[in-house]
């Protein structure tokens, strides 16, 4: 019996690399079509389109936000949310029909709210990588100034 031990662990240590290989390859094709579209350029930012930074008030005052950006967050600091709220505040700064984007740290919590929006009918963009990415195409955050 103990070959057919050793054999089993020749065999499958072979197959267990195929196979993590495997879920990798799919992993990355799966987040690859779900990233929420290219990263932006600099130029999108100098566009007449409104900009909604949902992050949190903390977060604002902490970074600053995108000149001109309209502040509502999504998520609070516990990672809970109001939809109904956050649509009313939305609807108020937005037409559903013009094309506006969404900004948050990183990208994660735009991708979540950017496919609720989408599937409510608004014409949402998301800009991927946050405003954590924007020092790297020459965007600068201004001051967050409490309304």
């Amino acid at each position: 019996m103990p070959g057919t031990t050793s054999e089993y662990k020749k065999i499958s240590l072979p197959l267990t690399l195929n196979f993590l290989l495997i879920i990798l390859v799919i992993s990355v094709a799966a987040c690859a079509e779900t990233g929420g579209g290219p990263y932006p350029e600099a130029e999108f930012f100098s566009k007449d389109i409104t900009i909604i930074d949902i992050r949190t008030e903390a977060e604002w005052r902490q970074t600053g936000i995108v000149a001109g950006a309209k502040t509502i967050t999504f998520f609070d600091e516990n990672g809970n949310y109001d939809e109904k709220k956050f649509l009313q505040q939305l609807d108020r700064v937005v037409d559903r029909n013009e094309e506006f984007a969404i900004i948050c740290r990183s990208g994660a919590r735009t991708r979540v709210v950017a496919q609720l929006l989408a599937q409510k009918g608004y014409k949402v963009i998301d800009l991927k990588g946050g405003v954590q990415y924007l020092p790297k195409i020459g965007i600068k955050l201004v001051p967050y100034q409490a309304p």
